[in-house]
């Protein structure tokens, strides 16, 4: 008997959710088992789940093979004909005590157990455990969206937006801090829409002050990837006067020219991006950001692609995530004329290429000056604005060391 193995696809939530299911199998007793955490934002990133399903049953031919999150939950029936499956199980029903425990005693455990994610009003209890590595914690505070960008798959694999109740959050922060982290990131699929389904309805930066001072011996806090157009009043003003509050915030842009982002269903336009951008860095003149930006979205001309290379230095943004399009089944994106594939990985690898150079220019800016680093190892942490720093000797793991950067080598800071 062996314990069993999981294999996480796709976003922070599925990492902290396969951390969940990791106990919820040991506290079944679940043995000799493999479990897919599947991703389902992109058609390749279900294609890399089928790959590694089939390679998985090779290297354990002998387990039992269960599939789970958002391509199990969009497209059960996809995984459940494929012979090396034996289960499939939902984004709900994987987070259920009673399902691991009929998958660790097989009683009369059904090959498809997928609910109706748009029925689910209550945000799961493992949102609020936490998981990190020794020197950061992750607070899931939100799961599911309400929006229906044309793009995207996901508020069919996670449903409509469930908000944790702040004293909720909070508690459990205490708990973390208590036991040694020094920072905690908030999470959620839709991250600014936190609080709408809660009494009186609080918004995000609501939440943010209410961490900072009930919670004064956390020493660094970090929200990531947010919607600025739904950025409210108190999160400003947590940016203009919370140091504690890391000057790094992760954008979810997705375009730059206002006809593809109406094509979207996006609710900004260019300029709101760049307005925010400003008035951000205006508040604290050290903040950095990412964003996300797709690549080749349907029916987008040079033109358009040009007003997403050009808002990288218009928003002055530094880390890049970057997703060429690929249609998603099911989604209206999927049914507009659709951009060349050559054309979409040349944009895409433009569009990398611009935040390479933007990753250089905040390295260089960085030289001399003084950081406090978090130490994610012995010899790597990362500053306030989330920058990797090497060092030659050793540093206490999960401690925050203050220093000064002393070059770039290889791409990288050096302490």
């Amino acid at each position: 008997m062996s314990a069993p193995i999981f294999s996480n696809h796709g976003c922070r939530l599925n990492a902290y959710e396969t951390k969940a299911m990791e106990e919820l199998a040991e506290g079944a007793g679940l043995q000799d088992a493999v479990i897919i955490n599947t991703c389902a934002v992109t058609a390749e990133a279900v294609r890399k789940a089928r790959q590694d399903i089939r390679k998985l049953r090779r290297t354990h031919p002998d387990a039992k093979l269960i599939v789970t999150g958002c391509a199990a939950q969009t497209e059960p029936d996809t995984f459940a004909q494929m012979e090396e499956v034996d289960v499939v199980i939902g984004n709900t029903e994987k987070m259920q005590s009673n399902i691991w425990a009929d998958l660790a005693g097989n009683f009369g455990t059904e090959p498809v157990q997928v609910d109706d994610i748009m029925s689910v009003t209550e945000t799961a209890g493992h949102l609020i455990d936490g998981f990190g590595t020794r020197s950061r914690a992750y607070v899931q505070v939100q799961n599911g969206c309400d929006h229906r960008c044309t793009f995207c798959i996901i508020p069919f694999g996670r449903g409509n937006s469930r908000s944790v109740p702040a004293g909720v959050v909070v508690d459990q922060i205490k708990r973390l801090v208590d036991r040694g982290f020094n920072e905690v990131v908030l999470t959620g699929v839709d991250l600014t829409s936190w609080g709408a389904d809660l009494p009186s309805a609080p918004r995000l930066g609501d939440l943010v002050m209410r961490i900072l001072k009930l919670v004064p011996d956390l020493l660094r806090l970090r929200i990531s990837s947010i919607d600025s157009i739904e950025v409210d009043d108190a999160l400003l003003q947590a940016i203009a006067t919370e140091p504690r509050l890391m000057p790094h915030l992760h954008l979810s842009l997705q375009h730059g020219d206002n006809l593809i982002l109406k094509r979207m269903k996006r609710r900004h336009n260019r300029d709101d991006a760049i307005e925010f951008a400003q008035e951000a860095r205006r508040l604290r003149p050290d903040m950095t950001f990412g964003a996300d930006i797709i690549a080749g979205f349907p029916t987008e001309t040079q033109e358009h692609f040009q007003n997403s290379l050009a808002l990288v230095k218009e928003c002055d943004l530094t880390w890049l995530h970057i997703f060429p399009y690929s249609p998603r089944p099911g989604t209206p994106a999927a049914r507009m004329p659709q951009v060349n594939g050559k054309e979409i990985k040349d944009r895409a690898a433009k569009l990398r290429a611009a935040g390479d150079a933007q990753v250089i220019n905040h390295h260089a800016a960085q030289v001399g000056r003084t950081h406090n680093i978090l130490m994610e190892n012995p010899h790597m942490g990362r500053t306030e604005q989330f920058a990797e720093v090497h060092f030659d000797t050793e540093q206490p793991e999960g401690q925050i060391v203050t220093t000064r950067i002393a070059g770039i080598k290889d791409g990288q800071l050096i302490a």
